[in-house]
């Protein structure tokens, strides 16, 4: 026999559930290891089509993506041998050492880019002293979900999160 559940019991869950959310702290970060090419898409294919992405539809990413490193390995035959190379083609994760070029590959065009050192240090919060005075970044990109890459001499220098909690 099935029981129904009384709305004064989803009621109390969904408040619980509320409560823990709200007490949760924010994400902030600074790593080595940014955001993979598949969580980007994943999330952009939800927002496009308020759906996940079926099974033709990854498969058609993941053969997008391949062809696009692809073309990128092989115009750029130096890179074969970089410490980033499985981060790159493997994981598909943004890695501290990438180039512009990959990181565009795996997310895509940025929401922003700056070179001013004081919107640079808005971005980087409380982690500017450190990524100023350890990696002395001279550009910085903007992604969804509070990614920030820093680049230093076209090449990746740093990575932070910050994704507030609300």
């Amino acid at each position: 026999m099935l029981r129904r559940v009384k709305r004064p019991r989803v009621a109390v869950l969904l408040w619980l559930l509320a409560g823990c959310a709200a007490i949760l702290p924010p994400i902030d970060q600074r790593t080595t290891q940014g955001p993979t090419a598949s969580e980007f898409w994943t999330v952009r294919m939800m927002q496009q089509t308020g759906r996940s992405p079926s099974f033709e539809e990854k498969r058609h990413f993941e053969d997008e993506i391949d062809e696009r490193i692809g073309r990128y390995l092989r115009e750029h035959q130096d890179a074969a041998n970089s410490t980033t190379l499985i981060s790159f083609r493997s994981l598909r994760q943004v890695t501290v050492g990438m180039d512009k070029a990959q990181v565009e590959i795996l997310l895509g065009a940025p929401l922003t880019v700056t070179r001013d050192p004081a919107q640079m240090q808005s971005l980087a919060r409380h982690h500017w002293p450190e990524i100023r005075d350890k990696t002395k970044p001279d550009e910085a990109w903007s992604y969804p979900f509070g990614w920030v890459v820093y680049f230093r001499q076209s090449r990746v220098a740093d990575i932070t999160q910050y994704l507030p909690r609300t």
